[in-house]
């Protein structure tokens, strides 16, 4: 079970990478990022990284838009 999740980790991992221009490829990554997870700590670190960082641009991305409705 763990080849598996280890193999399909790293093949949804990479193929968000490659496919960085299209929308919807960063679920792919994170896909990923979660299943390496499970076995490798440095996969964690990531996610919570990536985690972190969408949270924040989610943030100023509502911040922006409410300055803008409010004008």
């Amino acid at each position: 079970m763990r080849i598996v999740r280890l193999t399909l980790g790293a093949i949804l991992f990479i193929g968000g990478i490659v496919l960085t221009l299209l929308p919807g490829s960063i679920l792919l990554v994170i896909g990923g990022l979660v299943l390496l997870s499970y076995d490798w700590p440095k996969a964690r670190s990531w996610l919570k990284y990536s985690q972190k960082t969408m949270t924040n641009g989610a943030r100023r991305i509502d911040r922006f838009l409410l300055m803008r409705k409010l004008r």
